[in-house]
């Protein structure tokens, strides 16, 4: 992000004083909230690269500061807008819920079912095109699969070497919806569902819970 484009985020509130509430007010959810939602919808229209914190502060009606005072930084505010329409956290839960014997199978599904939705589909086909051109909405599409998704998943395994099994499930996953949904090969955009559930599923369950080779 250009240094124009971020501003520095607010002075610090004061102190609360004797008997003020703790918490955050009704007011700020309600900021909060529009500023998520406008970048969501700017993120989705076009690309990481040509949505500004600017734009989306004047989308929302905010003075741009507030967008990082509330954010810390457009790269967060896009893993942010990500989450607003996934609601990954039950659905997570809902992969963990049984067998592990069948969690690849679950986190497949449920990953590729995302880019079904309309709710979704417009938010991630934006983080995937961006990733080609912009590092951070790479940097931003990595710490969205290993916080929101994958993450939680090896996390609760407890398996050995996390982060590599993280990061081989994430590069499975990404190769599969850049092939089928941006690049649009064929055979991808073709096969239904259940069947790419059934040839990817076997990889990913090894990568989650299979022992991994030595390192060299």
């Amino acid at each position: 992000m250009n240094e124009s484009d971020e501003p520095a985020a607010p002075a610090s509130r004061p102190a609360r004083g004797p008997g003020r509430p703790v918490g955050r007010r009704a007011g700020d959810t309600v900021t909060r909230d529009r500023i998520l939602e406008s970048a969501q919808l700017l993120f989705a229209q076009g690309s990481y690269g040509s949505t500004t914190v600017r734009a989306i502060a004047a989308a929302a009606d905010v003075n741009p500061a507030l967008v990082i005072h509330y954010y810390g930084s457009k790269r967060d505010l896009f893993v942010a807008s990500l989450r607003l329409p996934l609601q990954l956290s039950d659905q997570i839960a809902e992969v963990l819920r049984t067998d592990r014997d069948g969690l690849g199978e679950r986190l497949v599904r449920l990953y590729l079912s995302l880019w079904l939705k309309p709710s979704s589909r417009g938010p991630l086909a934006a983080m995937m095109r961006s990733v080609f051109s912009d590092q951070e909405a790479a940097d931003a599409l990595g710490q969205f699969l290993s916080e929101q998704m994958v993450g939680p998943v090896v996390a609760n395994l407890g398996s050995d070497r996390p982060q590599l099994r993280v990061s081989l499930v994430a590069s499975q996953l990404v190769g599969l919806v850049v092939g089928r949904h941006i690049l649009g090969i064929a055979a991808l955009v073709e096969a239904d569902t259940e069947l790419l559930v059934a040839c990817v599923a076997p990889v990913i369950q090894r990568y989650l819970t299979a022992s991994l080779p030595p390192s060299k």
